[in-house]
């Protein structure tokens, strides 16, 4: 808990569990996975310098001498950004393209047993870009080691390409976080194309 005179924060209530979930102007969340969170101090700061439009809120609280607010919950920025442009090259990115599955023996791993590998080897000219490393997990990737596919007789699940943003939120839906607060369903599903029957 936080207290003071000259004017801090006062808190009620535990903060660590009150991320605010942050969507873009149109409501759809800037990302699906990893789910756009902002810690509850960054949430109220956007509000105070009203760069964001409080859409839910917690029960929680914070307040000084002379005001209150419940910490929000869902917050939605009020300038659009434009997330046409490519996805960074990262790691994880590449795990959530191929849906955290190794792309030889199509098993899905926790991402602590995943790698990366590269299905040209670095050693016999691959290079490091999107069309040539694909994930794979421990026991693949020493079996493949630096030769190639068809020398260790593996496949690949399917071939590596560059995915586009609105693809990797896509693929993204498909793994929820293992916490997802009330307020938030509504927001991440809000859009999914329903089944028709």
């Amino acid at each position: 808990m936080l207290v003071g005179d000259r004017g801090e924060y006062i808190v009620s209530g535990a903060l660590e569990n009150c991320p605010a979930l942050v969507l873009n102007a149109d409501f759809r969340p800037l990302n699906y996975f990893p789910l756009s969170l902002w810690s509850w101090q960054d949430a109220v700061k956007a509000v105070f310098l009203e760069r964001v439009n409080v859409i839910s809120e917690y029960d929680q609280t914070i307040h000084s001498p002379s005001w209150e607010m419940r910490l929000p919950s869902v917050i939605a920025l009020k300038e659009y950004i434009h997330l046409n442009r490519r996805p960074a090259f990262t790691r994880f990115n590449v795990f959530l393209r191929d849906r955290f599955a190794c792309q030889y023996c199509n098993t899905g791993f926790p991402t602590q047993e995943l790698t990366f590998d590269h299905v040209v080897p670095r050693s016999r000219g691959g290079v490091t870009r999107w069309t040539n490393v694909v994930t794979a997990c421990g026991v693949c990737n020493l079996r493949k080691g630096n030769k190639s596919l068809k020398d260790v007789g593996m496949r690949l699940h399917a071939k590596p390409v560059q995915p586009t943003n609105y693809q990797l939120q896509e693929i993204g839906r498909g793994f929820p976080p293992n916490y997802l607060h009330e307020d938030w369903r509504d927001f991440l599903y809000w859009d999914t194309e329903l089944e028709a029957e």
